[in-house]
Order: C-alpha cells, then structure tokens, then sequence
C-alpha cells in the first residue's frame, strides 16, 4: 500500500460522502422505481451491510454503468430495474441473471455457501435455461433480489455531454481499479463477506463483485473527474 493510493481513496470516499450529502442518503434498490427521477445516464456505487473501512465508513462493492456501446440505449434506472428484479408480475421478487451480471456472480455466491443441490451451481452458470431447474432457479432469483434489495447505493449523472459513454466507461474502470484489492487497494472485505464465496477468483480476491478492470492500474485524474460531477449534483 502506497501513500498515495490510501490518499487517493480517502479522497474517493470523501467525494461520495459529499455526493450522499447531495442526493439525500444512499437508496436501495427495493425501494426504488422508475419514477424516482433518476438521470438518464450515469454511474452506480453499492455499498452492503457490514462491509465497512477501517475506519468504520461503509465500502464499496461494487461500481457499474451502462451505455458504453453507441448502439445501446440502456438507462441508468433500465440497468439498476435489472439488477433489482421483478416487484410484481408473474414471479414477484423474482429476476433474470442471464441478463445481469452482478445477480450472476451473487447467485454463484449464495449457491456455493451452501443449501443447495451442488449440481445447481452449473445450470445456474448455464447460458441456457435448462428446465429441470427452473423452480430452484426461482427460487434462487428471489434469494438474489432480496441480497441486492437491502445493498444501499449512490448514483451520479454522468451525462452523454460531458464526454458521453467514455466519461461513464472512465469512472467505472478508474473506480474499480483504485479499490481492488488485487492490484494493492486499500481496503479489505471483511470474513463474512458473501463475495468470499463467489464463483469468480477475481471477485475473492477483489474484494468487489466486479471482473472488468480489477487488475488494471488507475490514473488518479479520475477524482478530478468524480470532483467535477459530484459538485454538479443537485
């Protein structure tokens, strides 16, 4: 651990703190629709109960965004509503890990704490569906959306005229970058963290439940970039 990078994170948090000042207070994504106002571009940042600095602040575990390709037309809240899940319809509480990541990675990691058939871990990783499955799968869905309901996390409006989807791709990479662990970040999870039990060597050894970008090295511009649009936020 170098000076620098524990300054660099320290000033991080201090940004975040500042933005949770802005926007009120951290949400969770139960609680939240798509009529909360959210900006149509942006990035995300989820924190998780018990996960905590040294200090005692809570960590990140995970930061996203979306949009990065010019052909996409996913919103900030279309890719939060598909991390949440479903609050009604025909499976309420339900969702769809094929189409999010981050459940992905925390059904592998419920799967593997144990409870469940060990054979399920493999159909759940499957791209397919394969129906023999599909009730515990459910069931695992609504496992997934529960975890990832309670996470409180903050957003920031990274919009298309402030550099567009190379803005949002910069925080993100930067970000995830400055906090994982595999390349010398500062804070550790702690020994109950679910992401222990993560399929993904890269999420062990994180501390994050990202892949992308966890063993690249930042460039501290990112701050001044965080600094900017956080001072934005209304």
């Amino acid at each position: 651990m170098t000076r620098d990078r524990q300054a660099h994170t320290d000033h991080f948090y201090r940004l975040l703190s500042d933005l949770s000042t802005r926007v009120g207070e951290p949400r969770r994504l139960r609680d939240c629709t798509a009529r909360d106002g959210w900006p149509r571009q942006g990035v995300y940042f989820f924190f998780e109960d018990g996960e905590v600095r040294a200090c005692g602040a809570p960590r990140v575990v995970r930061v996203g965004t979306h949009a990065l390709t010019p052909v996409s037309r996913t919103t900030l809240w279309t890719r939060l509503a598909q991390h949440r899940g479903r609050l009604a319809g025909a499976k309420p509480g339900g969702g769809n890990h094929r189409g999010s990541i981050f459940r992905r990675h925390v059904g592998a990691a419920l799967i593997r704490r144990g409870g469940w058939p060990e054979d399920l871990l493999a159909a759940w990783l499957d791209r397919g569906r394969p129906p023999e499955w599909t009730h515990l799968e459910d069931q695992v869905e609504r496992e997934v959306s529960r975890h990832i309901g309670a996470m409180p996390f903050l957003w920031l409006a990274v919009p298309d005229g402030l550099d567009g989807g190379n803005s949002r791709a910069f925080l993100e990479c930067n970000s995830i970058a400055l906090l994982s662990k595999r390349t010398g970040g500062v804070d550790s999870p702690t020994m109950g963290w679910l992401g222990h039990h993560a399929i993904s060597l890269k999420v062990r050894q994180s501390g994050l439940w990202n892949v992308n970008h966890v063993d690249e090295h930042y460039d501290p511009a990112t701050l001044a970039t965080l600094a900017t649009l956080v001072e934005r936020t209304q």
